[in-house]
């Protein structure tokens, strides 16, 4: 047995030797692919650019606002020219923040307001990374959090972000409260008891029907948690997922395509003293991924063998920390990603189409599948709605071209009865999505309220709710 780091470092060798495979002559086509071209910094409007994490979004708007406080805000938003549109860290993969007219800044609204017993009262643009320390300050934490915590608070409720662990709900079912400001400038604020609907509708609102402020969140104790990540077969994984969903707090795993491997993820609160994680390889993982799929992606054997004789005998890790500091992770290499979050009795089959056609028809693709459950909540657009989800998320490299999620992997999700991630590439629009959501129309009908005149309605939003 050896660690994930001896692996990956045996690996940087065994992938330059595995072209002699090929007679060193057979080179994957798209191994030393340039920088994808990227739009002018200026346009010639003399408009900067604003761009998404993965550089696929783009917009040039014409004004942006950065308030510093809320009532800044709602001057601004008076006289703003519409479309107006937040952004937070950009880190959603669809156009929901791109305008052409007026980009609304979150990042000048950050911090802890107050605290409401064990209830915390947070500005709407805090990234959730700097969350962990302000609540951990008294003791206190996020019940969950996502594989990333760049967001701001306001795009992870906004977009239904979600973390693992089948009795955790999304990040927006801890929501109590939201305090919002409409495109006219009109402050609201909303619970379970003052304009009960309107919370509802507000808890994942893709920014269509105010700018959020503020948000109270229920909390939890700090408490340690112990994360463990351990290798095995993907039908060893497959078989025991539902048993370990029921059994861990948190629980994950990844598919590695070409490889016939899973990588498991598991966190569980611990009393344990503090144990520090192995030094971040993540990066190095998809190194020698893509370099296998780069000199080996002519011979799925021959690549599945080289992957398991590389990665097969990767001793287990384990880290003990408070769950703020361990439940995300870094990830600094850009891809491009789709979403579905599926009923949990069609969620694995799902997963296995999913990997079928990858391997059969794309041999290009390298990044694991992230596979997790999430407990079910009562927010009208929460994708998890009604009940527990299963969701598979597929990726692929910034440099890799991406359509095939659209071509292979979302008919696969569709019937399977998947709900895409707001935030994640997905082509739904208008009526299928009303199929999907019971309380769309309801939705709808509090949105007109709030913005008559649809100023906060983009192109691509109103194309989401079939406004056009």
């Amino acid at each position: 047995m050896v660690t994930r780091r001896k692996a990956l470092t045996l690996s940087a060798a065994a992938i330059g030797g595995t072209a002699l495979a090929g007679g060193g002559a057979v080179v994957f086509a798209n191994r030393d692919k340039p920088e994808p071209p990227a739009p002018a910094s200026v346009n010639v409007d003399g408009r900067m650019l604003w761009r998404n994490w993965s550089g696929i979004q783009n917009a040039y708007p014409a004004a942006r606002l950065a308030p510093a406080d809320e009532a800044a805000l709602a001057e601004g938003l008076k006289v703003a020219q519409a479309p107006i549109r937040a952004v937070g860290a950009g880190h959603s993969f669809t156009a929901l923040a791109a305008t052409s007219a007026t980009l609304v800044s979150l990042d000048g609204l950050s911090g802890l307001v107050r605290w409401e017993g064990d209830e915390a009262v947070v500005r709407a643009g805090t990234r959730l990374g700097a969350l962990g320390p302000l609540l951990a300050q008294r003791g206190r934490a996020m019940a969950n959090l996502p594989d990333i915590n760049k967001q701001s608070l306001a795009g992870a409720i906004s977009t239904g972000t979600h973390g693992a662990g089948q009795g955790l709900q999304a990040l927006h079912g801890d929501v109590t409260a939201l305090t919002l400001v409409t495109s006219t400038g009109e402050r609201i604020e909303c619970d379970r008891q003052r304009r009960p609907e309107l919370f509802q509708a507000a808890r994942v609102s893709l920014g269509s029907l105010g700018i959020l402020t503020e948000a109270r969140i229920r909390t939890t104790a700090n408490r340690r948690v112990r994360r463990k990540v351990w290798v095995e077969s993907l039908e060893d994984a497959l078989a025991q997922a539902e048993d370990r969903w029921k059994t861990h707090r948190n629980f994950e795993f990844y598919v590695v395509p070409f490889t016939d491997l899973a990588a498991n993820i598991s966190h569980d609160e611990t009393d344990d003293p503090v144990q520090a994680p192995p030094a971040g390889n993540d990066d190095a993982l998809l190194e020698a991924l893509k370099g296998l799929r780069n000199t080996l992606g002519w011979s799925t054997g021959l690549r599945k063998a080289a992957a398991k004789a590389l990665l097969g005998g990767v001793a287990p890790e384990t880290a003990v920390d408070e769950g703020w500091k361990l439940l995300s992770t870094e990830r600094p290499v850009r891809f491009n990603e789709m979403e579905y979050h599926l009923p949990p009795e069609t969620h694995l089959q799902a997963l296995r189409e999913v990997l079928a056609v990858i391997e059969k028809q794309r041999k290009d693709v390298f990044f694991p599948i992230e596979v997790r459950r999430t407990a079910g909540d009562d927010a009208w657009l929460s994708p998890f709605q009604g009940g527990a989800r299963g969701s598979i998320a597929v990726h692929a490299w910034y440099k890799d071209e991406y359509q095939f999620f659209f071509e292979l992997i979302e008919p696969i999700f569709q019937r399977h009865g998947g709900r895409p991630h707001w935030g994640k590439l997905h082509s739904l629009r208008g009526q299928r999505l009303q199929a999907l959501y019971p309380q769309w129309k309801d939705f709808l009908a509090i949105r007109r309220e709030l913005d008559p005149e649809g100023r906060l309605l983009s192109p691509y939003m109103s194309g989401l709710f079939d406004l056009a």
